[in-house]
Formats: structure tokens, sequence, C-alpha cells
């Protein structure tokens, strides 16, 4: 069966199972993926333990953010990447919108490499043929990610982690923690 937005930018990649199938098979296994997991999820965990007002909740980032009120940290990983540019950046402001003062965004993502051979090594990195690209990926290289995270004003702006085409970028809402 068809889903009823695969006709949609970004959504390709649901057209065809077996690429779904085959990623979720491997996403576990991709080298230092865990690794910078660990590092987000390290402190997501450390922060919430037993806190019973922390709610995952379901949504197409395509779309605006619900008015779920404001939060002291956004976490996102291997999301962000399937929007087209325009979208990521003013996604970004949304979630500034949306941090309380000192709150983190935290955004563990696949990015570009700065060249095609470094794209292919990647892929080769992770044993995965170039050909099998997700044609949904909409990379983006840290920079121009970190430097729309400075002029949408996050403070403590940076790439925490990184290896290859993968990424860990954080910024912090300016402010006095409560």
């Amino acid at each position: 069966m068809k889903p009823d937005n695969a006709g949609m930018p970004g959504e390709e990649w649901k057209l065809d199972e077996r690429k779904v199938g085959r990623y979720l098979d491997r996403a576990d296994e991709f080298p230092h993926r865990a690794e910078g997991e660990a590092v987000l999820l390290g402190a997501a965990r450390e922060r919430f333990v037993g806190d019973k007002r922390v709610e995952l909740v379901r949504h197409d980032l395509a779309e605006p953010l619900p008015d779920l009120g404001h939060f002291d940290a956004v976490v996102s990983s291997f999301a962000i990447h399937h929007l087209e540019h325009e979208r990521k950046r003013s996604l970004y402001g949304e979630v500034f919108d949306l941090l309380e003062p000192a709150g983190v965004f935290a955004n563990f993502e696949h990015v570009a490499s700065a060249t095609q051979r470094l794209h292919a090594a990647f892929f080769a990195a992770i044993d995965e043929p170039l050909e099998n690209a997700d044609p949904s990926d909409r990379l983006l290289d840290v920079w121009t990610q970190l430097g729309w995270l400075r002029e949408l004003g996050f403070d403590d702006v940076d790439c925490y982690w990184k290896w290859l085409e993968m990424a860990l970028l954080v910024g912090v809402k300016p402010g006095e923690t409560r």
C-alpha cells in the first residue's frame, strides 16, 4: 500500500519498502552512530530519569511545530536532514521560540560532506553502496547550519561531535536558568 504522503518531496524513501527495511536492519550497525547517540541520550537520561513530565510526541517536521509549551531542551536525531533547507532553517527558529532561557537544542544529524570524494568515503565506511543513498536526504553542511543557529540567536553554538557525515550540533538559548 502506498503511504498517503508518498508523493511529497522528502517522502520518496517510503515508496521502496526494500530500502526502508534495509535501512532499519542496518541503522544500529553504522560505525560510530551509537557513540554519537550515546553522547546525546546519556545527557537526556541523566537529566530526565524518572521524570513523568517527559513525553514523546509524534509529529511531521515538514509542518510547523505544535504548541506544546516551553522546554528546557529540544533534541532531534536523524530527522531534520530529510527537510528542505528552507524548512530546516525555519524549524530551528521554531525550536528557539519553544526553548526556555538557557534551554538547549541538540541535533544529532546526517550532514553533507565537503566533497563528493568524502561523501563516497562515508558510504564506504558504513559499507553501503553509494547508489543506495536515500533520495529523500537533503544534506547540508555543518557550517551553514551552525551559522543559522547563531543568526537565530542561539549562543554556544558548536559541532560538539562529528564523524564523517554524522554530527551533533548544539545551541543554547540566551538567558538565565529559572
